[in-house]
């Protein structure tokens, strides 16, 4: 793009275009070449084909599934006394489906959906031969990272998922609180040196880490690989992080991919659909998308992009649904990259969405439960979702009356009353817990002033 700074005039000219587009269905679209982006055949993808992408791991020839199961958003329902639990016979459905349909990479941890994410991947993958799949689960001691209660989560993690090895393991979340944070989590405890000997004696296949922080971390981070070897490393990365991260809360993903990539690192990418933001982009860009490509689904553009980088070992996805899976697998099924021309679409893309005020919350729910009972990802998504539908009541226009009212009506059908976010006392037990460094009280507050704003606004 020549210029990337854009009006908001300008932004309302393109997203009209788009509408305009996607109302015309003789628009064709745009014809991806199955290269690399840097126009080189990747030598480490296979090639486009009728089944399932498949990436070789460098360093021990996994085959490994480009489409991997993130398994933090499996459904939840209620047990005789109200508890909230996985619902083991929907899981069981998707990991069978998913299997069938060729991806083997299962990803999990200790503290994903309340602890209980890793006993419900063991039950339903159990049900199948071992070398069938990889798994992947994270030493998550976040809290508590003393030596005791940190092999306590690691042996654990072998009993929760029934295996006697784990293919993939992680050290979760670096970068938060920095270099001095990794040496209190696993240094000064003796845990790498025991990671390292249980990765020598095949206990862990491969080692390596997710992270979440600023660029100053990463380097020391990746600056260890002289002494540790990584295995492999976890990074966010999507069309709008790729350029657009705000380098505090996370880096570029094109330097983390640049960094990884020149030392020969295969890389695990989460966040493909920024927690789903990327499946429910504004009105106007899913109209410009739309009329590029209109037998392609709004996701499949972030999916397509993350895997036509070659370095991508697997791709995570937090498929809740039938429905996600199945979408999913048609994706990267017979995979198309995408060609030059789509990459520099989609940046313009991102920046377009720069243009809207929504919160960087990934729906992880690391924040919950919140102890006054506010329902912290829920009052996130709905303001997300209706930002994103250009559904914000805006004093002065035209539909300020009409979109106030189903404001008002569509939060109190989302959000108990008890659980909004005039709740919120500002305690910031939740600030810690989030990955994406989210000032959460201050987004509560703002979305709080603003639903008070329409509520006051009787006239």
């Amino acid at each position: 793009m020549e210029n990337k700074d854009i009006s908001r005039r300008d932004f309302l000219r393109k997203a009209s275009e788009g509408a305009v587009a996607l109302g015309g269905a003789a628009l064709v679209g745009s014809c991806a070449s199955p290269s690399s982006p840097d126009g080189a055949s990747s030598t480490k993808s296979a090639s486009v084909n009728e089944g399932m992408e498949y990436r070789t791991n460098n360093h021990n020839g996994d085959k490994v599934s480009l489409l991997g199961y993130g398994c933090m958003r499996w459904q939840m329902k209620k047990d005789k006394d109200g508890k909230d639990i996985v619902d083991q016979d929907s899981v069981n459905e998707l990991v069978d489906r998913a299997l069938e349909g060729g991806v083997n990479y299962f990803d999990t941890s200790p503290a994903y959906l309340q602890g209980q994410s890793e006993k419900a991947a063991g039950i339903a993958l159990s049900r199948h031969p071992r070398k069938s799949y990889f798994l992947a689960t994270k030493l998550s001691n976040f809290s508590n990272f003393s030596e005791e209660a940190s092999l306590k989560m690691y042996r654990n993690s072998f009993v929760q998922m029934q295996t006697d090895y784990f293919d993939y393991y992680l050290l979760h979340a670096l970068g938060g609180g920095g270099y001095p944070q990794f040496v209190r989590r696993y240094e000064d405890n003796g845990l790498m040196d025991f990671l390292l000997k249980e990765r020598e004696a095949g206990r862990i296949r491969q080692l390596g880490f997710s992270f979440h922080g600023n660029q100053e971390s990463f380097d020391q981070f990746i600056a260890l690989h002289d002494k540790y070897h990584w295995d492999f490393v976890q990074i966010q990365m999507n069309y709008v992080d790729w350029r657009h991260a705000d380098g505090i809360r996370n880096v570029n993903a094109e330097y983390l991919y640049e960094e990884l990539d020149k030392r020969e690192i295969p890389i695990v990418v989460m966040e493909p659909l920024q927690g789903g933001r990327l499946s429910r982009v504004p009105e106007g860009i899913a109209a410009m998308m739309k009329g590029r490509d209109p037998e392609r689904s709004i996701a499949s553009w972030a999916f397509r992009f993350v895997g036509s980088y070659p370095r991508i070992l697997t791709a995570l996805s937090g498929m809740t649904y039938m429905e996600h899976l199945r979408e999913n697998l048609d994706t990267f099924t017979g995979f198309v990259p995408l060609s030059k021309d789509d990459l520099e679409f989609l940046e313009e893309m991102a920046t377009l969405m720069q243009e809207y005020p929504t919160v960087n919350c990934n729906d992880c729910k690391y924040c919950m439960p919140c102890p006054y009972g506010i329902d912290i990802p829920g009052i996130f998504r709905h303001y997300n979702d209706l930002v994103n539908e250009g559904k914000v009541a805006q004093k002065g226009t035209e539909k300020y009356r009409k979109l106030r009212r189903e404001y008002l009506l569509s939060y109190n059908r989302a959000i108990p009353t008890l659980r909004q976010a005039d709740h919120c006392i500002g305690c910031r037990h939740c600030v810690p817990e989030c990955p994406q460094s989210i000032d959460i009280p201050s987004e509560l507050h703002r979305i709080d002033s603003y639903v008070e704003s329409l509520r006051r606004d009787t006239k």
